[in-house]
């Protein structure tokens, strides 16, 4: 029999994750109806998904659960999502695989160790700058301007540009619009590819728009939709490292002990990482007819995996409600798995480490000022802003 969502709450409404507790719903999912159908309504129907294994196994799993259709839930009215096939999040193998080599080089594990010089010092001038203002709000001038600051850099946004690219995606994240839709966001990239079409430089547009798939260059419109995901992924960014902070001023035992022993910090990281789970849902579209725990699933169906629960599942983590920067093995999909895994990893890690170690180094305190508020959205997931006064040494 198909449970129904509907008998006990809607997991779309932005409301339950900004003021209510979606963890026990989740929780009474996993332990009831792992795979459970939400009816449609403005949301087209899907098969919610909310145990570790079952995420982690459709993730795995390309050739039957499709990204070309979009990744987010989308009204009905909008229909699929229009980046399908065009960008790094909304294609499939082997599509997937060619585009992402254009863009590996940044991210992988060399390419952010050449770096982290700049993180280094563009998290010391976010710190100091935060400090100077006395109270702030740690997840926009501090986790926010940190992340657009190094993303920029990547893609090669002159340093001078920075704050208005920080101000332009600001306006759209609190307003849960897509930076596709900011026309100044948009010029200025358009800007940028051509300058880039005329001198090439060593940053990624410039990777993009020499690049080739399959023997073509990409079109100007997938060069400018794969600038304006990995700048909307840094919402994700700022959300973990927020998210990471608020966990510390919430369970000051934890950082004490990373203070006392910062051998913790990649640990604390991946704690970070499982306990935020910034990206609140991911959705898949089924290419054909299967099965997941004797529950058919028909071609064309769509299939949204809640990770904020699967990173709480009671069957893969020991007190999976505990905030534990200790935690072995931890063996979260805050990131994603498979082919489909954050590009982005290495780089949010680095980012984290980096950002701690610097508070721990340079800051003498910080204080929580008032209450955190929680977004209203079911794409992302933490704070909307957690007002502190930060203490430089």
């Amino acid at each position: 029999m198909t449970v129904s969502t509907t008998s006990f709450t809607d997991l779309t409404d932005p409301g339950l994750h900004a003021t209510g507790d979606p963890h026990a719903v989740w929780r009474w999912m996993r332990a009831e109806a792992p795979v459970c159908w939400h009816p449609p309504a403005e949301m087209p129907g899907f098969w919610s998904l909310t145990r570790h294994e079952d995420v982690r196994a459709v993730y795995r799993d390309p050739a039957t659960f499709s990204s070309a259709r979009g990744v987010l839930l989308r009204p009905v009215r909008l229909g699929d999502d229009p980046g399908g096939g065009l960008t790094l999040a909304l294609s499939d193998p082997p599509r997937h695989k060619r585009l992402r080599s254009l863009m590996a080089e940044w991210f992988s594990t060399r390419g952010v160790r050449r770096l982290e010089e700049y993180i280094r010092s563009a998290t010391s001038a976010v710190l100091a700058r935060a400090a100077e203002t006395g109270e702030c709000d740690f997840v926009h001038d501090v986790a926010g301007r940190l992340s657009i600051s190094v993303i920029c850099h990547i893609i090669g946004v002159p340093a001078e540009d920075h704050e208005d690219l920080f101000r332009w995606t600001n306006e759209a994240f609190e307003a849960h619009t897509s930076l596709a839709a900011h026309q100044r966001f948009m010029a200025y990239f358009i800007d940028l590819m051509d300058r880039r079409e005329a001198e090439p430089a060593d940053d990624l547009m410039s990777a993009l728009v020499h690049g080739e798939v399959d023997g073509e260059p990409l079109t100007e419109e997938e060069i400018l939709l794969n600038c304006e995901n990995l700048v909307g992924a840094t919402e994700n960014g700022r959300l973990a490292l927020a998210g990471g902070m608020l966990a510390f001023l919430e369970h000051p035992d934890q950082w004490r002990l990373l203070r006392e022993n910062r051998e913790l910090l990649p640990g604390a990281g991946e704690e970070i990482l499982r306990w935020t789970s910034s990206a609140t849902h991911s959705m898949r579209t089924a290419t054909r007819h299967t099965v997941v725990r004797g529950q058919e699933i028909r071609a064309g169906d769509r299939v949204v995996l809640w990770l904020p629960s699967a990173n709480r599942d009671e069957n893969v983590f020991a007190e999976p409600y505990r905030f534990d920067i200790t935690r072995t093995p931890n063996r979260h999909i805050a990131l994603a798995a498979g082919e489909h895994v954050c590009i982005g990893g290495t780089l949010a890690r680095a980012e984290m480490r980096i950002l701690f170690s610097e508070i721990l180094d340079t800051v003498r305190g910080i204080e929580q000022t008032g209450p955190a508020v929680r977004l209203r959205s079911i794409a992302v997931t933490g704070a909307q802003s957690i007002p502190v006064r930060i203490a430089a040494r």
